[in-house]
């Protein structure tokens, strides 16, 4: 049973965190020493620095040929689980907005972006600043490393598919704005004209003579079509005004129905993209580096390991700091509202857990190291999932708060989890 001395030092290890958030929130709110630029800056820093190091220096340090197989089969299949039953769910809501139509398809976020968030917040926990000490006063030192094989798990597969996904998203978007416009069509009495070329003539047949207006201006074909058809109704010809009404008709059919960027298009944007990002490097050079190093049986030189140490120590404070001016910058202290802050904590403290316990027994996996995989599926969201938030704007305000009421929450759920485990 977990005593009092061992809940006192999962304090010391939370106390920390709230003290930088504290700050940011205090610097921000009351004190206004930074701005919304430099606020961003900061977290862009962390984002592109302090995290990437921190990467390189946990996948580098753990021994690859020493892991765990059971947990991390049972850690790989509760994500596959929770990840392909979201991009389920997701396909299945495309398809009723689509339905629904286009308006409707507008009204809320994409469901990709609730794929990602809900997926953070159920599977992406915070094992190294809140599992070691909490697992260690739990179930022993064992614990320690079997919580640094899951951040590595994390960091080297699952951060990166949140990556890609954002970088998805981004490059849809993208795709879909630099799209050309489709050719309008061929109009009675007027030539073919591009909504970007300046329209030269209107020709409009009046009696039995020509005439001509010269209008060298920029305008839209369906702006065009409808003042040939109000000149026509001037002059009496009904006629004309059906064919220009139907002609505005078709172009905003022709409109509605521009085809959507190929998928291949946009996937290979997304990795591109990807390739360039710092934490894709960090994550896969740590992993070659472990390899090597734990098989010839050397270590990092020190002025790299103590360079590496400077900048990685900076990650988890600066993080948190963000956090909090993220949260100062809002109109409430709960951003994301009270409703949508306890289904987060639902997902987190009970999906979660819940999934982690039956992909476990489904691997094999009993005692301890099941106790293990369950607990620490119940530590708080991992802060780096609120830095990728913030940098790619999605759903920040969720996981700012799920990474302070996690905190709060964390640690007794965690005891009544470990509790009934023990039963």
């Amino acid at each position: 049973m977990i005593t009092g001395s061992e809940v006192y030092q999962v304090v010391e290890a939370m106390a920390p965190l709230y003290t930088a958030a504290a700050l940011g929130y205090v610097s921000v709110r009351w004190l206004k020493a930074f701005s919304n630029e430099q606020c961003a800056g900061i977290n862009h820093f962390v984002a592109l620095y302090a995290v990437p190091v921190l990467i390189f220096d946990m996948v580098s340090t753990n021994n690859v040929y020493k892991m765990n197989g059971r947990l991390i089969a049972a850690d790989t299949l509760q994500k596959a689980v929770l990840l392909l039953g979201l991009m389920a769910w997701a396909l299945w809501e495309r398809a009723r907005r689509s339905r629904a139509g286009a308006k409707a398809a507008k009204a809320r976020a994409s469901p990709l972006q609730w794929v990602i968030t809900c997926f953070s917040v159920a599977s992406l926990p915070n094992t190294i600043i809140m599992g070691v000490p909490l697992l260690n006063g739990m179930y022993g030192p064992v614990s320690k490393e079997l919580m640094k094989q899951i951040v590595v798990m994390q960091f080297c597969i699952w951060y990166n598919v949140i990556i890609f996904l954002y970088e998805f998203m981004a490059a849809r978007r993208k795709a879909a704005t630099t799209a050309p416009p489709p050719m309008p069509p061929a109009v009675d009495g007027s030539a073919k004209i591009s909504p970007s070329s300046p329209v030269k003539s209107v020709a409009v047949e009046k009696g039995g003579g020509n005439v001509a207006a010269e209008r060298p201006q920029e305008v839209a074909v369906n702006i065009e079509i409808t003042e040939m058809a109000a000149s026509t109704a001037r002059d009496g010809d009904a006629k004309e005004v059906s064919d220009g009404a139907d002609a505005a008709t078709v172009v905003e059919e022709e409109e509605a129905s521009t085809p959507a960027p190929s998928m291949k298009h946009v996937i290979w944007m997304a990795v591109k993209k990807l390739l360039q990002i710092p934490n894709t490097y960090a994550s896969f050079l740590g992993l070659i580096w472990s390899l090597i190093a734990f098989k010839c049986g050397f270590s990092m030189p020190k002025i790299v390991e103590d360079s590496l140490f400077t900048i990685r120590t900076t990650a988890v404070g600066l993080s948190m700091f963000s956090s909090g001016t993220f949260i100062a910058r809002q109109s409430r202290f709960v951003p994301c509202g009270y409703k949508i802050a306890s289904f987060s904590m639902i997902i987190k403290f009970l999906i979660g857990p819940v999934v982690m316990l039956f992909a476990s027994l489904i691997i094999g996996m009993h005692g301890t190291l099941l106790h293990i995989s369950v607990v620490q599926a119940a530590l708080p969201l991992a802060v780096t999932s609120f830095v990728y938030a913030e940098e790619y704007k999605v759903h920040a305000d969720i996981m700012s708060t799920g990474v302070i009421l996690g905190i709060f929450i964390s640690l007794p759920v965690t005891i009544v989890y470990y509790i009934l485990l023990g039963l």
